[in-house]
């Protein structure tokens, strides 16, 4: 090996060692949290099953994110599922669920198309399931200010930074 080959292949390796370096120290400063999936379920394998069969028989997918999967031939702004059941009780979403007209439980800014249908006339044992399933969503308490504002800003267009988490409390 020439002289000045050496000295690019040295260049290249210490390179190397010094972005491996950067990178551990980077990752020994990452909080636990950012390492974990911030929504989880509390239904059972079974429960999961069955809702996910109503949820698919009612094409909510066509508007709805659920685990962060959505249908990417639409661009309708409804809110994701995820995390749904740490914002609103079982007894809010089955009133909800249930309204002739969802609208005057939750305001909507979307366009008529976008906003949510009625499903009052959906089998009740449909209703229980996918209720159930739709209360069962959490999220971590780490990331419960993160979802508040998404919910805040995609409601009211605002910035809703009283949901703002401080740099440092992450």
């Amino acid at each position: 090996m020439r002289k000045g080959e050496r000295n690019i292949f040295l260049g290249i390796a210490l390179t190397i060692i010094a972005l491996m370096f950067f990178n551990g120290v980077r990752q020994q400063q990452a909080s636990t949290q950012d390492r974990t999936l911030p929504f989880y379920t509390t239904s059972t394998d079974q429960q999961n099953r069955q809702a996910m069969n109503v949820y698919r028989h009612y094409d909510c997918k066509s508007c709805h994110a659920l685990w962060t999967v959505k249908d990417i031939m639409r661009t309708v702004p409804a809110p994701a599922l995820d995390g749904i059941g740490s914002l609103r009780t079982r007894d809010w979403l089955y009133k909800y669920m249930t309204a002739t007209k969802p609208q005057e439980i939750l305001p909507s800014r979307l366009k008529a198309e976008f906003r949510m249908p009625s499903y009052a006339t959906m089998p009740e044992e449909d209703m229980k399931t996918l209720v159930d399933y739709l209360a069962s969503l959490k999220a971590q308490d780490w990331y419960l200010n993160d979802l508040r504002r998404s919910e805040c800003r995609k409601l009211t267009g605002d910035s809703c930074d009283q949901f703002k988490v401080p740099a440092g409390k992450r």
